[in-house]
């Protein structure tokens, strides 16, 4: 058994050396396995230095709800976590007759007839619309508990699929983390702030990039205007870069959020990165004309000539071992080309 003390780089760095002795040996009593042992060490380690540190009793509460939370989650979604999950944002106060509660509830229905499941926060409104098109059995109810307005919907509500959130960030990890797509509905200040969030997180490279779709209802304004204002605004004053608009797509048809959706993942899996490149499992390879004109097309953004692979790299372990990889000397910097680059694989 791997002991964490008896290796320089993975000792505790308590102040007692007591305690690090003690520490082995609950690791060794639990049988903790040797490749996880070194996360759960520094783990309870970050525990006990929060002692050391004297942390007060109001950041304690915060740090144990926190994890607590957290743990909980990984719990509920660990015997889903590789059936694909979209996740629905939009208001909590739309009516349920209002168009765009109607374009929520047959979206959560045609996207769960191909197999997805929905998450949505777990209130009325957009939400309670799709968690209804979709059924109980196929959502996830991620809620936020607060002094007014929202309780869990009653699509979801006895479902164990639901989880309650004392803290907004830790249901936005779940609600980011666990997706393999999003959409969004018109809503209030909580749809722009978690748009503009997945939006910033895929952007900056801390979330692989996937569909963002702004759905609205037919003819509807709200997402058209919410581009206008990034082009004119952002783009237009050097904020951002002039791709970046391209990491969302707008439609107000329901088949075409769903088609967007699904064709993202018609040859594309996922992606991992293994050193310096980043690794793109396919669900069947690229000819060898594609991939040239991959390179030539994408060169602005890779550091070296994009590869193929018939299975896993050396580092990837057994991950996914039946699909081929396509290997991208990636810069790191462009997601936005990067979203290109994943269409243009997709299309061929």
């Amino acid at each position: 058994m791997y002991t964490a003390s008896v290796s320089p780089d993975r000792h505790y760095h308590l102040q007692s050396e007591e305690a690090n002795r003690r520490l082995d040996a609950l690791l060794e009593q639990l049988r903790v396995p040797e490749s996880s042992w070194p996360f759960y060490a520094d783990m309870l380690t970050t525990v006990l230095k929060m002692y050391e540190d004297g942390a007060g009793v109001a950041d304690l509460k915060i740090a144990n709800a926190t994890f607590k939370e957290i743990r909980y989650g990984f719990k509920v979604f660990a015997p889903w976590r590789n059936v694909p999950k979209v996740t629905v944002f939009g208001s909590a106060r739309t009516p349920r007759d209002h168009p765009i509660s109607e374009q929520a509830h047959a979206f959560g229905k045609r996207i769960t007839g191909t197999g997805w499941m929905v998450m949505t926060g777990a209130g009325g409104g957009v939400m309670s619309s799709a968690q209804e098109g979709a059924g109980a059995e196929r959502s996830f109810g991620l809620n936020i508990r607060l002094p007014f307005e929202q309780e869990a919907n009653p699509w979801i509500a006895a479902d164990p699929k639901l989880i309650s959130f004392k803290y907004f960030f830790t249901r936005k990890l779940f609600l980011v983390r666990e997706a393999h797509a999003m959409v969004f509905l018109p809503g209030g200040f909580g749809t722009a702030d978690e748009a503009f969030e997945a939006l910033t997180l895929v952007q900056t490279g801390k979330s692989p990039v996937l569909p963002l779709v702004m759905l609205d209802e037919p003819g509807g304004t709200y997402w058209k205007s919410f581009q206008e204002f990034i082009q004119r605004e952002m783009v237009g004053r050097g904020m951002v870069s002039p791709n970046d608009p391209g990491l969302f797509r707008i439609a107000d048809d329901v088949e075409r959020a769903a088609a967007e959706i699904e064709g993202f993942y018609r040859l594309y899996h996922s992606q991992r990165y293994v050193r310096d490149s980043l690794v793109i499992r396919l669900r069947r390879p690229l000819s060898s004309s594609a991939v040239d004109e991959l390179n030539a097309r994408f060169k602005d953004i890779l550091l070296a000539p994009a590869d193929q692979a018939p299975g896993p790299l050396p580092a990837e372990g057994d991950e996914f071992p039946d699909l081929p990889r396509l290997v991208l000397p990636f810069n790191r910097t462009d997601f936005a080309r990067l979203r290109l680059l994943l269409d243009f694989v997709n299309e061929s």
